[in-house]
This record gives structure tokens, C-alpha cells and sequence, in this order.
């Protein structure tokens, strides 16, 4: 059979690892080198080249979309249905393995599978079962635990709690947990491969079968594999299995949810007679973001070494903007996509990129302002967001008592008892007498028709939301805001909850507080409202408005570890900044700092034809005004690829950075309102610094300082209030 059509339009280093004769491999994949189509090739190599039956390789990867895929251009190289081939992800895999096996691993054949808000669910009703405070033992906290655990390959009889007593009553709520889900024929996500390992180690007759069967494993993303996972493979390829993994440890930014990068870094010590290929043409970028992108990688250490080229265009320079603030920031990402529109192309074309998701607001608002539809890609937008709306409906119902789907949100959030039982007596009450919730709940407890406990927790409620209406009467509205949020305690339950997802709804919170700061009310033609329900209906506005679907020409924005996978012509990574990309947490931690530039890697290698880095010289975020220095990933850059945007289209070389010494960008103008390049000056928040250059006339000019010890600062002059030294 003439199996050269599998070889063609594959490039030497692709066609080395689909053919070769090695019994495992490791295949160094670097973005946008061609992965998906060598894993595809090789599935059919083995078909046709080496007889392999189809249903002797399984092939595993980690999305449901990218599985898919792969399905169908086997079918489509091979013009063979894929129906009775084992490709698939890891959950999906191991749930048809249970399926088949589900006496040996003890379940019951009609087990369900539950997603992780029925599991938190459940979690919530044991804490409850087990009489505990769940504001210590908080549900999401719990179910972080639990699934950590279970990803480790740990049950609860394997958990060493050294007596700990906080360890020890996590334990027991595990334990619970499993007893419930055991009786209710209950498996969540982190089960299904727990359960699935098991399976194995339990069961050599079963494990010896699939090792027979399975003649040729083929992995993809394999950096992002966890402890369960890499069992699991090294378990069912044995000593006679063959693998062939595809991976990228530049690409390894999924490290706090558990993916270990050191598997792919040892894999030729685990598996013997691995062999290396590394792939390297890069087909999406242009040579100028390849040379930035490698040059910026290269700073981390105990990688396994590769270095992107392309025989496409060089390129553009990268541009980076220097902006005055975060509302500078979006205007100017915003009128850039405007003008490549203008230009001929496409807002779908366009991707902005963040390190936070609180950092979309500004966005979505610039956005929104000037009717240009976008959408938020793996995520709702920001005033979508529970803990968003959570917040806006304590404020909607500060401004209407009546407003009965505000009251029914936050009645027992946080939690403070008040039951479904003691809510449904609410509602038919208010049902009865065709009242509203709040006068209903105000009826039942002056007339003590509920249990003590239950008529104290909703009669805590109302006097809490009538505290907050009058303490936020006389106050701005980002004063409104900020109060309500610690009142309420919203901020403290978030604060207090450690699973990985709590910091960011904490900080969309206190972005709430700066979105509320930025709001100006401008009356029209309606009927005039207070600045606290013009707010609401903004909100309200813009969270039902201009979310263009998948389909629709929209400008797409992200954080950056949703942008893995994807490409655009025109990309904008911004919030380039210290604390925020590299974020504060990771700063002091060197496996973390790394994560955080291969995240920067990750998101430099989505961008196609143009690239743009931006950062601020003054940001609020989570209702903080901060003066961040740019990113240390913007200074690991060669400056010769960088581009510094300046206002009215002017360009310069960026400022070389010396050990000691510094070259300071020319200007055609030496002086302004007084003051002269390379004079000393002093500000009252920075301190002493020397004048390095202008731009801009009017109101609109600005001044660059190299500020001692700031560091170097655009500000704006007719708020600068500098003094010659």
C-alpha cells in the first residue's frame, strides 16, 4: 500500500517524528509548530504504515473541542469512521473505562456523573449535615481540598493530618463526602480518574488486558498532565506499551491547578529508549514576535531547549504604549482596533489579552461607549459575574425595597440561615397578600410566625440593608459602593475563602468599587435619576448589550490563560506591569515567576502579524490607586524589536537600560513651561528625578522623569506639579 500521502506537505521535522522507528517519543512542540497535524499523522502512519489495528491506540488529549478534532481529521485523512477508536480526554476516557468496568471498580452500573456545582452542592449539604460553621468550613474551600486530594491520588485513609486539627476536620468532611457520593452511586470529575487508576491497581486482570489491547498510547499537551494522570499512562503503557507524547514546557502555565512540568522534563527516565524531536518552524507568527518570544523564554531555566523560527515575513516591531492610566490604556487598545478596521480588517481579527479577568471592566466599558460588539472568550463578563451581581443587588435593593429578584439573591448570601423552608413561608406570605418579599419578610417577623432562629436570621437581614441605606445615604457613590461590600461581608467571605478561584472574585469586587469611582451620570432627555440607579442601570445595560456571539465580527477579549490554543492577526497583552504581569503573588517564588513568563510566552505566541504590549503609569485596581513600573518581561525584551508609541503617531527607539548608565531618548523639544530636558526636579509622591522628555501640546502634554527611586514615570504636566531642584 502507498502510504506517501501521509508524509506529504509535512516538513522534515514532522515527518521525522510520524515515521520514526523509536519506541517512545517525546515530540518538543513548539506554538504554532504543527502539533495537532503530527498527532493525526502518526495515528495513521501506525494504520497504514505499520498495521496497527485501529482499536489498539489510544489517543488522549484535554479538551472536548480539541478531542473532536482530532476525530475528525483522522476520518478525513483516512477516510475511515472513527466510532469504535479510543480518542478522547482524559475524563471522557476514563468515564467509558468505568462504564465497561464498573462492578470491578465498585460502582453501580447506573452511576452518575455530577460537574462541579452539583459537587458543591453536595459538599454544602454535608457541612450542613455535620453541624459546622460554613463560613470556617466554606463549601468552595472544602470541594478545593477535596478535588486536590483526589488529583494527588490521595483518599481520605491516605491523609496524614500530623494533628492538625484544621486537617483533621477536612478529612472527616472527605470522608462524608465519599460515603454520600458511594451511596448515591455519585462521581465527580476528580473521581472519574481516581477511580479510573484504581482501577488498575486493583485490578491486574483488567489492567493486563488493556495493556494488550493498547499497543500504542499517544498523548497531547502533555505538560499539563497531573500526578493522577501520569500514573494512570505509566501504569497502562507498562513494559511492552509504546508512547508518544506531545508537549511544550514553554507552554506549562497551568501549574496551580495542578499540571506538573517536571513530567515532561523526566519522561525519558520514566519511559526507556525515548527519543527526542523537536519542532521548531513556527507557521502563525512573524519572525520579529519569534526572536522577541525566544529571547524572552530563554531567561527561565532547566528548560529542554528550542528556539522558533519562521521562513515567513519579519515583520513589524513590537509596539509598546506607555500609558497614563488604565482608562488612557483601553482608549488607545480601543481606537488601534477601530483604525485596523478602518484599515480592511476585521474585529474578529483582534484579541486583548489580561492577566486578571477584573482587568476586562475598562475595556468592556470603552467598548461598549462607542457600540463595538465584543465578547468574552471562556468567561461572562464582568458585570455577569456572580459575585458582581451578588454586590449590584444589594445596592438594588437599598434603592427598592420591592425589587423581589434582588431580595431572593442576596437574602442568604453569605449565608446567614435563613432555609428554603423559611424562604418559601416568605414567599407565600407576599403570594397571599400581593406583597413584595420585603414586606412579607417584615410581616413575619413582627408576628413571630416562624421559629425563633429562623425569624432572628431574616429580621439580622432587613435591619442590615435599612443600616446600609441610611450609612450610604450622604456618600459618593464609590463610597456607596465600598461600604456595601463590607457591611454586607462580601469582602470577608471572599477574603476568607482559599480555593484558587477566591482571590479573583476578590478582586472583581474591589474593581467594582473603581468602576463606581469612573462613573459620570450625564443626564438626557429621561426622566432624571440618582447616580446610585443611573449606575444600576448602566450595569444592568451593559451586561445584556453588545456581547457579540461566536460568530459575530466581534473584538475578542481574555485572560491569558484562556487565549492558549488560539491566534489572531492583531494582538494587545496588556497590564504589563510588576504585580500584575508578573503578578504580586509570584514575584518571590522562582518556580511561580517562571510560570508567570512562560504564561507571557504563551500569550506573545498567540499574535500572528502585530503585537502590542502596554502598561500604565498609574492604575486603580481592586480599589487601589497603584503606580506600577513596567513589567520586567517588557525590559527581558531586545529593544531593537520594541517600538515605543507616543501620542499623535510619534515613534522613538525605547530608553536603553545600562547597569549604571542611561541613553536617553532624543525629542526635537528641549524645553517646555519652564522646564529642560536633563533637569532635576521634584514631585511630591515621587520624589527627586531628571526631565528625559515631552510630548504632546496643551492639556494633552506630558513629560517623561526618571524618578531616583520610581523609576521612570509619564506625566501628565498641567497635573504634575513639578519643581525645578
Amino acid at each position: 500500500m502507498d502510504v506517501s500521502y501521509i508524509l506529504n506537505d509535512l516538513n522534515d521535522a514532522q515527518r521525522q517524528a510520524v515515521c520514526s522507528t523509536e519506541r517512545n517519543l517525546l515530540i518538543l512542540a513548539g506554538a504554532g509548530s504543527g502539533k495537532t497535524r503530527v498527532l493525526v499523522h502518526r495515528i495513521a502512519w501506525l494504520i497504514q504504515a505499520e498495521n496497527v489495528s485501529p482499536f489498539g491506540i489510544l489517543s488522549v488529549t484535554f479538551t472536548n473541542k480539541a478531542a473532536s478534532e482530532m476525530r475528525g481529521r483522522i476520518e478525513s485523512l483516512l477516510n475511515t469512521p472513527t466510532k469504535g477508536m479510543w480518542v478522547g480526554t482524559f475524563h471522557g476516557l476514563a468515564h467509558r473505562l468505568l462504564r465497561t468496568h464498573w462492578r470491578e471498580a465498585n460502582l453501580p452500573q447506573n452511576f452518575q456523573v455530577i460537574d462541579s456545582e452539583d459537587q458543591h452542592r453536595a459538599i454544602k449539604r454535608i457541612v450542613r449535615e455535620l453541624e459546622l460553621d460554613d463560613t470556617q468550613w466554606q463549601p468552595k474551600q472544602v470541594q478545593w481540598f477535596i478535588n486536590a486530594r483526589k488529583d494527588e491520588g490521595q483518599r481520605p485513609d491516605n491523609i496524614e493530618h500530623h494533628n492538625d486539627p484544621y486537617l483533621e476536620q477536612l478529612i472527616v468532611i472527605y470522608k462524608a463526602y465519599e460515603t454520600m457520593c458511594q451511596r448515591s452511586g455519585l462521581v465527580d470529575f476528580a473521581e472519574l480518574l481516581l477511580r479510573a487508576h484504581e482501577l488498575w491497581l486493583k485490578q491486574p486482570t483488567v489492567l493486563a488486558h488493556y495493556q494488550q489491547r493498547f499497543s500504542n498510547v499517544l498523548v497531547d499537551e502533555f505538560q499539563d498532565t497531573n500526578a493522577i494522570q501520569y500514573a494512570w499512562l505509566r501504569m497502562l503503557v507498562g513494559t511492552s506499551g509504546r508512547i508518544f507524547v506531545v508537549g511544550d514546557d514553554d507552554q506549562s502555565i497551568y501549574g496551580w491547578r495542578g499540571a506538573r512540568i517536571e513530567h515532561i522534563q523526566k519522561i525519558q527516565n520514566d519511559f526507556p529508549e525515548t527519543g527526542v524531536v523537536k519542532l521548531e518552524q513556527n507557521y502563525r507568527s512573524t519572525g520579529v514576535i519569534l526572536e522577541a518570544a525566544n529571547a524572552l523564554i530563554s531567561v527561565n531555566t532547566g528548560r529542554l531547549g528550542k528556539n522558533l523560527w519562521t521562513d515567513g515575513k519579519k515583520g513589524d516591531p513590537i509596539s509598546l504604549f506607555s500609558a497614563f492610566n488604565e482608562i488612557d490604556e483601553a482608549r488607545f487598545v480601543v481606537n488601534q482596533i477601530m483604525k485596523h478596521v478602518q484599515e480592511g480588517g476585521t474585529r474578529a481579527e483582534t484579541a486583548i489579552l489580561y492577566r486578571s479577568n477584573a482587568q476586562s471592566r475598562v475595556f468592556e466599558e470603552a467598548l461598549f461607549q462607542l457600540n463595538i460588539p465584543y465578547r468574552v472568550y471562556g468567561g461572562l463578563r464582568f458585570f455577569e459575574r456572580a459575585e458582581i451581581k451578588d454586590a449590584l443587588s444589594y445596592l438594588r435593593l437599598i434603592a427598592n425595597r420591592a425589587d423581589d429578584a434582588a431580595f431572593e439573591r442576596i437574602v442568604n448570601t453569605p449565608t446567614r440561615g435563613i432555609g428554603a423552608r423559611s424562604m418559601e413561608e416568605v414567599r407565600m406570605h407576599a403570594r397571599q397578600y400581593q406583597i413584595s418579599l420585603w414586606e412579607a419578610s417584615k410581616a413575619i417577623v413582627s408576628d413571630n410566625r416562624m421559629s425563633g432562629r429562623a425569624t432572628n436570621a431574616i429580621a439580622t437581614f432587613l435591619t442590615l440593608i435599612e443600616q446600609l441605606s441610611q450609612e450610604t445615604k450622604e456618600r459618593t457613590l464609590a463610597d456607596k459602593v465600598e461600604q456595601t461590600l463590607k457591611l454586607s461581608t462580601l469582602l470577608h467571605y471572599h477574603k476568607n475563602d482559599k480555593s484558587e478561584k477566591a482571590q479573583t472574585r476578590l478582586e472583581n469586587l474591589e474593581e467594582l468599587i473603581t468602576a463606581a469611582s469612573h462613573f459620570r451620570y450625564e443626564e438626557g432627555d429621561e426622566e432624571p435619576m440618582d447616580e446610585l440607579s443611573a449606575f444600576l442601570s448602566h450595569a444592568a445595560l451593559e451586561a445584556g448589550e453588545n456581547q457579540g456571539d461566536q460568530w459575530e465580527d466581534c473584538v475578542q477579549l481574555m485572560t491569558l490563560h484562556s487565549a492558549k490554543g488560539l491566534e489572531f492577526p492583531l494582538v494587545f497583552l496588556c497590564g504589563v506591569e510588576e504585580g500584575l504581569f508578573p503578578h504580586q503573588r509570584s514575584t518571590s517564588d522562582e518556580t511561580k515567576l517562571e510560570e508567570e513568563r512562560r504564561l507571557c510566552y504563551v500569550g506573545m505566541t498567540r499574535a500572528m502579524k502585530q503585537l502590542y504590549f502596554s502598561h500604565a503609569q498609574s492604575r486603580r485596581l481592586h480599589g487601589t490607586d497603584t503606580y506600577p513600573s513596567k513589567s520586567r518581561f517588557i525590559e527581558e525584551l531586545p529593544t531593537e524589536l520594541i517600538q515605543e508609541v507616543r501620542l499623535k503617531g510619534k515613534v522613538t527607539q525605547p530608553t536603553q537600560h545600562q547597569s549604571k548608565k542611561r541613553t536617553y531618548a532624543s525629542t526635537k523639544t528641549s524645553s517646555y513651561n519652564g522646564l529642560r530636558l536633563g533637569q532635576r526636579v521634584s514631585h511630591g509622591k515621587f520624589g527627586e528625578g531628571v526631565v528625559l522628555q515631552f510630548e504632546g501640546e496643551s492639556n494633552q502634554a506630558r513629560i517623561q522623569v526618571q524618578f531616583d527611586q520610581a523609576g521612570s514615570k509619564w506625566l501628565v504636566m498641567s497635573y504634575a506639579n513639578l519643581q525645578g531642584v
